[in-house]
């Protein structure tokens, strides 16, 4: 921040030293915060590539069976990506889910990171503007990266959507318990799947905001933030290791295939739920106590 930047936002907040203390004003902080987001080309960058990959899973899929169908349409083992994968043929409505089990692991956390990483820039310049307030700006803050979370995720179940109808044939879904519904209530699952999702995320989203306040590196903050997502993943791989599996935040994350059960299954994800919450108190506390106390000097 350049020092006519700092005069310009002193002079802000000395003629409105009350101004901060009004709600509007808090809304006005979060809306210029994704504002500031959503301008950034790395954001339009990220989600480019999320939207790219259910349109490259569906190419590959149409390349690879001639636009054929083949295999059935759901069942009790439907549950998995793969399986997922397979149904596309069929119904173009899969892609959906077989884009979202092949983005979830990776590219979706890996992009949170990357915007989580960045949650400490411009800090002082909002504390310039108006005493904000630590714990304020920092739930802004947070409440950015968890508004990233629900676009990027609703990006690619919309571009899944769009590529899965273009290019297979679309129609009534049958769920993974056997049963059929309707392509409008299959197209309601979707958009809960993708709720689902953005919520499975906001565990790993607090960590990299308490990774952000340690340090004043952006790259530094998403390097260690991806680092720990590659660790955890590993983790999650090893079966000698079974016994933390439940309490590692990516564990339930494939339990998003239960909302096309019929009914709904919702036993994992509910734990799934509850581990995220248990992390986002966790780290969002963390993170409240490193950054209330630590010197802004970016």
């Amino acid at each position: 921040m350049s020092q006519a930047e700092k005069s310009q936002a002193e002079r802000a907040r000395l003629s409105d030293p009350q101004g901060s203390r009004h709600p509007l004003w808090t809304l006005g902080l979060l809306r210029s915060e994704i504002t500031t987001l959503l301008r950034r080309h790395r954001t339009y960058a990220l989600l480019g590539v999320l939207a790219a990959v259910p349109v490259l899973i569906g190419i590959a899929v149409r390349i690879e069976t001639g636009g054929g169908g083949g295999g059935g349409e759901g069942g009790p083992d439907g549950g998995a990506g793969p399986a997922f994968l397979a149904q596309v043929t069929n119904n173009g409505y899969f892609l959906v889910f077989a884009a979202l089990a092949a983005t979830l692991p990776v590219f979706l956390p890996m992009a949170v990171g990357v915007v989580a990483g960045e949650a400490n820039s411009g800090t002082l310049r909002y504390l310039l503007v108006a005493p904000a307030g630590r714990t304020r700006l920092l739930l802004v803050k947070y409440a950015s990266v968890l508004v990233f979370c629900l676009i990027a995720t609703l990006v690619v179940a919309v571009s899944a959507l769009a590529a899965g109808a273009l290019l297979f044939p679309v129609g009534d879904v049958t769920t993974i318990s056997g049963t059929r519904i309707g392509f409008g209530e299959g197209v309601v699952r979707a958009a809960l799947t993708a709720l689902v999702v953005a919520v499975s995320l906001t565990g790993f989203a607090a960590i990299g905001l308490f990774v952000s306040t340690l340090t004043g590196s952006g790259i530094g903050a998403m390097a260690a933030t991806v680092g720990l997502l590659i660790t955890v993943q590993i983790l999650d791989s090893i079966p000698q290791l079974s016994g933390v599996h439940p309490y590692l935040f990516a564990h339930y994350w494939m339990s998003f295939a239960d909302v096309l059960r019929e009914p709904v299954h919702w036993d994992d994800l509910s734990k799934n739920f509850q581990l995220q919450g248990l992390y986002v108190a966790v780290f969002g506390s963390a993170a409240w106590a490193r950054f209330t106390a630590k010197d802004i000097t970016a």
